[in-house]
């Protein structure tokens, strides 16, 4: 677990905008994404987020500040890899302005803190925690090659709670993917299509 300042946190940005994949698509949502990453996707669409030390550390009280003037009563935490972090100084502030707490994560860090939907994204790079098994609300597997499927399957057998389960291609190879996809989804419907609708709409 990585520590900095009291109250403070490396971010590369915030924005407010819509969710654009998985369960909460299409709510209006704050981003904050937190800079660090001890996974490093080789498809990453962020890669200017994995190094901490070239973004500035915000002080929490001026994040969740913004988040307050923007009226939105949904944040999003994403990276990178935001459970790298100690998270609950920034959560319980937030949940103390009654704003509801989403967490996008790959699972390979303890999660600390408060939150009210954590999406588990676990990924071939690297092992994700047996905690994220048994505490997510929604298992999101990036669909790089169609053998990705079955590893999706291998997750989902090791879920032990109600979870949403949703596969998203990545976005480089959906056309490739789409068929074999949508076929999966077909034979097994407990799965759900995640698309990155943003990317659609051209918005952050």
């Amino acid at each position: 677990m990585k520590e900095f300042p009291k109250n403070k946190i490396p971010l590369m940005e915030k924005f407010y905008t819509l969710q654009g994949e998985g369960m909460h698509s299409g709510r209006p949502a704050v981003f904050i994404r937190l800079a660090g990453c001890d996974v490093g996707c080789v498809w990453c669409d962020v890669k200017e987020s994995w190094d901490e030390n070239a973004h500035p550390l915000e002080d929490i009280d001026d994040l969740v500040a913004y988040v307050l003037s923007t009226g939105c009563d949904f944040v999003v935490i994403t990276g990178g890899e935001p459970t790298l972090y100690d998270l609950t100084v920034l959560t319980n502030s937030l949940a103390t302005n009654n704003i509801e707490i989403a967490i996008e994560t790959s699972g390979t860090n303890e999660l600390i803190g408060h939150f009210d939907w954590v999406t588990f994204s676990p990924k071939k790079f690297k092992k994700p925690l047996e905690e994220y098994y048994n505490n997510s609300n929604e298992l999101k597997v990036i669909v790089f090659h169609k053998s990705d499927l079955q590893w999706a399957v291998s997750h989902q057998q090791k879920i032990k709670n109600k979870c949403e389960l949703y596969l998203q291609p990545e976005w480089s190879k959906m056309d490739q993917l789409m068929p074999e996809i949508l076929d999966f989804i077909k034979l097994n419907p407990h799965w759900k299509l995640s698309l990155q609708t943003h990317k659609f709409i051209d918005i952050p």
